[in-house]
């Protein structure tokens, strides 16, 4: 990225399991940043064996404090840019190369790799096709995937989205909002659709509350 400084930030709850393999294969592209978010695991110590750099918060707070966590940091570093990934193993990491080039040719604040929602297990299809399409209603606007968690964002959105309330999954789709209200320029990029033995962290009858109460909240935002 010549004259751009970017930077990798991956936050992580009990990830042993794939961490060593993510950070490994993404240190190529750029620096990597793992928020280790309360883990009990080895998570922290596979992550800074594969070269990341690991900041820890103690207890568990939530991905939205681990992302900002990382943001922090990242302004303290003055980059240009953050490409944001989970650490489950779900995103082929080789496709940082497409955000990037994206980013060097349309230089977008935020560029949000959409996956195919047909090739998911029965129940995560329903619960995303639902959700985007409520989603895209509080929005007024296709949006064509809210929950994925792989992204590149320009350093004048992470500085946005600091001032957000959320602090669990749906601080993500805060980003969105964050992003559009502010008349910053969003993209979109087909990624592929990956599940293996990952499991979720999400805690459905509460992250379903929540969405709901976001999509309200959105809708009333942007009827304004």
């Amino acid at each position: 990225m010549n004259e751009e400084k970017g930077l990798i930030i991956i936050p992580a709850y009990n990830e042993e399991n794939h961490i060593s393999q993510i950070v490994h294969s993404s240190i190529h592209y750029l620096p990597v940043i793992v928020v280790d978010d309360g883990s009990i695991d080895q998570t922290s110590l596979l992550a800074e064996k594969n070269g990341a750099t690991v900041l820890k918060q103690v207890p568990n707070q939530g991905k939205g404090e681990a992302l900002k966590r990382g943001f922090r940091e990242a302004l303290k570093l003055e980059v240009d840019f953050v490409v944001t990934l989970d650490a489950d193993g779900q995103h082929a990491i080789d496709e940082i190369e497409k955000f990037l080039s994206l980013y060097r040719e349309k230089k977008p604040d935020l560029i949000i790799g959409y996956r195919d929602f047909s090739k998911m297990p029965f129940s995560r299809k329903l619960a995303n096709t639902f959700g985007r399409q409520a989603f895209s209603w509080a929005m007024g606007m296709r949006i064509l995937d809210n929950q994925s968690g792989y992204r590149l964002m320009s350093r004048r959105l992470i500085e946005k989205v600091l001032e957000s309330q959320e602090s669990g999954f749906e601080f993500e789709v805060d980003v969105i909002v964050n992003c559009v209200q502010s008349n910053f320029m969003i993209d979109w990029l087909p990624i592929k659709t990956i599940y293996r033995d990952e499991k979720s962290h999400i805690h459905p009858l509460e992250h379903t509350k929540n969405f709901f109460r976001i999509v309200f909240q959105t809708r009333k935002k942007m009827k304004k």
